[in-house]
């Protein structure tokens, strides 16, 4: 498999399972964007082995192996993203261990999850989200990780609780429950009302805690932008509006996140990035 080749596989994924990444990133240089649609690649395929996969756990030591191999400048199986990210590696400076963080919270997923606390919810969603911040700033702001770590982090968190709240139902099916369980109860709602799915003003009051908390960790992470490069500048601003507008859709649904999965039209998304430009 050739490196043109290896990229537009890594591409089809990104454009397939997050439109929202795919536009958003679009906008970047060449080089930039295709080691953007590298590192999804590997995020995807770590995240598919957890929710697909006939045998997770192996899968996943078997990614951790392969990660370890390829850190080593060691042979590795010819998957796209391998063979894209070693293109990645001669043009960046690639930061491991934001790699292994993404493992370990996939790993947290392998049995049934019931979120406790807050700060459990932040660590969750660190491994599983602010983690691709991190792969990604050598490559949409090389030399600037310190200066923009936090923040990135901080945009994981939003992007990860919006996830949460709008596939609240989904993760239900899977025997996930994301919410923390403090936080629910603070409000007066029960597990057993969560999984009969009922809307009630408790849920909402619970639903709209949290989505706050997201848009403060949107607006904190765009506190940092102007640090960007200004050709990265647009494409995180891109990301960060477009799964924040998220949100705002739930909101439209009433609500409803057991029967149905908000999203955000095309023509919105073009309005949102027209804004931004």
């Amino acid at each position: 498999m050739d490196i043109d080749q290896a990229y537009e596989q890594c591409h089809s994924i990104i454009k397939k399972y997050s439109k929202t990444f795919a536009k958003a990133f679009s906008y970047l240089p060449k080089d930039r964007k295709r080691a953007v649609w590298a590192v999804y690649g590997f995020c995807r395929y770590v995240d598919d082995v957890v929710d697909e996969g006939d045998a997770p756990a192996e899968h996943l030591r078997e990614i951790k192996e392969e990660l370890y191999r390829f850190e080593r400048d060691e042979s590795v199986p010819e998957r796209p993203f391998w063979v894209a990210l070693h293109d990645v590696r001669s043009k960046f400076h690639i930061r491991f261990e934001p790699y292994y963080d993404m493992i370990k919270g996939q790993e947290m997923d392998l049995s049934g999850v019931e979120i406790e606390t807050e700060d459990e919810l932040l660590e969750y969603s660190y491994n599983v989200a602010s983690t691709v911040g991190l792969m990604l700033l050598p490559i949409l702001a090389p030399g600037r990780y310190e200066v923009l770590k936090e923040d990135a982090i901080h945009l994981g968190y939003a992007m990860q609780l919006t996830n949460i709240l709008r596939d609240i139902g989904e993760d239900l099916e899977k025997g996930r429950v994301y919410i923390p369980k403090e936080t629910y109860e603070s409000f007066g709602y029960t597990k057993k009302q969560l999984e009969h799915r009922e809307i009630t003003p408790a849920f909402i009051d619970t639903w709209e805690y949290l989505a706050q908390k997201a848009e403060n960790y949107y607006s904190r992470a765009m506190s940092t932008i102007s640090y960007y490069p200004l050709t990265s500048r647009l494409p995180v601003k891109g990301a960060a509006y477009l799964y924040m507008s998220i949100l705002d859709a739930v909101r439209r649904e009433e609500y409803d996140v057991f029967t149905k999965r908000a999203f955000v039209e095309e023509e919105e998304k073009k309005r949102i990035i027209a804004k931004l430009q």
